[in-house]
């Protein structure tokens, strides 16, 4: 099941281009290869390889773009946003009580900090009525920059559930299904469902929202309309549920219990490595990382108070115990299932950075070339556009990130962007 992309083929620039620089990462290989060149035409890959080659296919009136020492990549993909909120603090009833016009205005100002951070393609998990239809339609019309965006529109909640105040209302197996058809017919690229509480007040994150058989029926119609299903799945029973329903790929994966606390269950991994299904993880969401990032910064500069070190230090404990239950999920063979997602918009998750997801992956295990491919080439399989996007390769459409550094070696190179192309078009 393909995800469709209204962006694909928009803005596609009918010039002839190439771009080269010291190294370059394709998505598929763990190493970087230097002294690179991509030739781009109608804003797809029409090769790459060894500058000295690509020169030879080069026509002589095509634009030369030469990045210098900088390391070429596939653009990233952030596999779980919510456009329509700031990530700045506030909580969702503040959030919230903004229009639906605000939403949209501050769902312009994230496209753009996603883009500029090199992040190419999106998923929107879930705005309120019509708004993330609304900003996939003005990146459409050329309205607004940002990355390529597929929209879940209003993510489908039970009576009272997570995200209950996006207007997606949907209990029993018919409602389920009629959810689920409403969104496709208005524009849906594939539909997400709050399996679980989460930090609506009122909700039990550690309590699953729907049976098995209310998953199941919205995943028998999404699929009947090649539509792909994730799942916001913080609960231990609804990511039970989520893999007997067949549900496409998982958020969160927390293994929380009703009490709050999280406790790793092999048996429940091993169900999710037999099934197939792709994880998100979210890393960064649970584990306060960009206070985190803060508060170290502060404390490497000698400017940390002592509350603020209590602080950090009571963050880290809290972030381990989340990084080891991560840790203990790879021991089952799931490293190639594990795509980055920064849930940004929600609390204090501003837009631009991917980068921290990347750096939490490596924290648990992933070399860095792992975790720039689990951002590129898995995402673009996991969202159903492996044969357009994720891959530096011949065919493929021409999002690609320069990075000050080798993402392979360096982690931290990821947050070093100098230029970003969108279907061979330099955004930044």
């Amino acid at each position: 099941m393909e995800g469709s992309s209204g962006a694909i083929g928009k803005n596609m620039s009918n010039q002839i281009v190439q771009i080269r620089a010291v190294q370059l990462v394709d998505g598929i290989s763990t190493s970087a290869k230097t002294d690179q060149a991509i030739l781009v035409t109608n804003g797809r890959i029409a090769a790459v390889g060894p500058q000295a080659e690509i020169a030879k296919q080069t026509p002589p009136d095509a634009q030369i773009v030469d990045l210098g020492d900088a390391c070429l990549a596939p653009g990233l993909i952030d596999g779980h946003t919510h456009l329509s909120l700031a990530g700045d603090g506030r909580d969702y009833v503040q959030m919230f009580s903004e229009t639906d016009e605000m939403m949209v205005l501050t769902g312009a100002m994230n496209l753009q900090r996603h883009l500029a951070a090199g992040i190419t393609t999106i998923r929107e998990h879930g705005a309120r009525n019509r708004v993330g239809f609304t900003l996939k339609e003005g990146l459409e019309r050329g309205y607004i920059p940002g990355p390529r965006t597929l929209v879940s529109g209003r993510p489908i909640t039970c009576t009272g559930g997570h995200f209950h105040m996006c207007n997606e209302t949907a209990d029993g197996e018919a409602e389920m299904r009629r959810s689920v058809r409403r969104l496709v017919h208005e524009g849906a690229d594939y539909i997400k469902i709050m399996a679980s509480g989460g930090g609506t007040v009122g909700t039990i994150p550690g309590r699953a929202s729907y049976s098995v058989a209310e998953l199941h029926a919205a995943v028998h119609e999404a699929h009947h309309f090649h539509r792909l299903t994730v799942a916001h799945c913080r609960a231990k029973e609804s990511m039970v549920r989520a893999v007997e329903a067949g549900i496409d790929l998982m958020e969160h994966a927390e293994f929380l219990d009703p009490d709050g606390e999280l406790r790793f269950d092999p048996k429940i991994a091993e169900m999710m490595a037999e099934s197939g299904i792709w994880i998100s993880p979210t890393l960064q969401a649970w584990t306060g990382y960009p206070r985190i990032v803060e508060l170290r910064a502060k404390r490497d500069s000698d400017t940390i108070s002592a509350d603020e070190i209590t602080e950090l230090q009571r963050l880290e404990a809290r972030a381990e115990v989340r990084l080891d239950v991560m840790r203990r999920m790879l021991d089952y063979g799931l490293h190639e299932r594990i795509v980055p997602g920064t849930d940004s918009g929600v609390g204090n998750l501003a837009f631009g950075h991917l980068d921290y997801d990347l750096q939490l992956l490596v924290q648990v295990g992933f070399t860095p070339a792992e975790a720039l491919i689990s951002a590129t080439r898995i995402s673009a399989e996991a969202i159903g556009m492996a044969g357009e996007i994720g891959t530096i390769a011949p065919g493929k459409i021409a999002d690609i990130v320069a990075f000050e550094g080798d993402p392979t070696n360096d982690i931290d190179a990821i947050s070093r962007v100098t230029a970003v192309f969108q279907a061979g078009q330099r955004v930044k």
